[in-house]
């Protein structure tokens, strides 16, 4: 089993910072460890994620993501960061931690590709 404990969320103005940390434990062996998020009224998607082995990225395309938000490992620590700067409001969501302890990396970009999930963290961004 692994678990997943994440903090760093909150209420920040738009154009302002966040940055969630996603602190793993029990059995520590993941392939990749990612972040989700589901805005109300939207379905769940992957924002991005991080290979353990060869730090490889993965950022959705959607809403800038890529060019606002950096996903980044500490394997010492077991521990991802996903560092979000200028906000928008569309970033408001419940955000989630996940990793993947299986042998593939296909299913990098969906929700399913994981199987652990952390414990939901709100980020909401006010105009």
């Amino acid at each position: 089993q692994v678990q997943l404990v994440e903090s760093g969320g909150g209420m920040v103005q738009a154009g302002g910072s966040l940055r969630l940390s996603c602190a793993a434990s029990g059995r520590t062996f993941s392939n990749y460890m990612g972040w989700f998020r589901q805005a109300p009224g939207k379905e769940r998607e992957v924002v991005a994620a991080i290979t353990w082995s060869g730090g490889n990225t993965y950022y959705a395309d959607a809403d800038s993501v890529k060019d606002r938000f950096t996903i980044s490992g500490d394997n010492a620590k077991n521990t991802v960061y996903l560092q979000m700067s200028s906000l928008k409001r569309e970033d408001t969501a419940v955000d989630y931690c996940a990793a993947n302890s299986r042998q593939f990396l296909h299913l990098v970009a969906v929700p399913a590709g994981y199987n652990y999930r952390g414990q939901r963290t709100q980020v909401t961004v006010s105009s």
